[in-house]
């Protein structure tokens, strides 16, 4: 009686420790396009990132000076992609489509812009571990509402 009463209570723990493992996963499983979490897209996307993206939205993603400040061009300067910039407060799908197309790819009529179109310059996938990069340096707070954000918008 003793034996089966420990395999009862052993198996009950086990479902348990199984049950407790499986909602981790799923409160821990990516949310959208990016994959901030995988070593390898990340090394790929920093590379791309240096190559593409640096020159204006700086080495450590810390955009132009006065970024939000309309330059003689009339142009806004190249915005940071760290916690300091808005890049967080958009969705996968959004950020995908705004490097891809630029803003005319998210509106009509979009106002002229210093940010390039990298359709044809980038890949789908080049586009993805570049912006996976970038939500991989953000603070896991920030990290947490962007993945609110793209289960909003799934």
């Amino acid at each position: 009686m003793l034996g089966r009463t420990t395999l009862l209570v052993t198996g009950g723990l086990a479902l348990a420790g199984f049950s407790v493992a499986f909602v981790l996963a799923q409160a821990f499983e990516p949310v959208g396009l990016l994959t901030p979490d995988d070593a390898e897209v990340i090394a790929v996307g920093q590379d791309i990132y240096a190559n593409q993206c640096a020159i204006c939205h700086g080495e450590n993603l810390e955009g132009q000076p006065n970024w939000r400040i309309r330059g003689e061009d009339g142009l806004l300067p190249a915005p940071p992609h760290d916690a300091t910039g808005h890049t967080w407060h958009h969705d996968d799908e959004t950020l995908f489509t705004l490097t891809k197309f630029g803003l005319a790819g998210l509106m009509e009529n979009a106002p002229p812009t210093g940010m390039p179109v990298y359709e044809g310059v980038l890949s789908d996938g080049e586009i993805i571990t570049v912006l996976s990069f970038i939500k991989s340096t953000w603070p896991y707070d920030l990290r947490e509402y962007h993945d609110e954000l793209n289960a909003q918008s799934e």
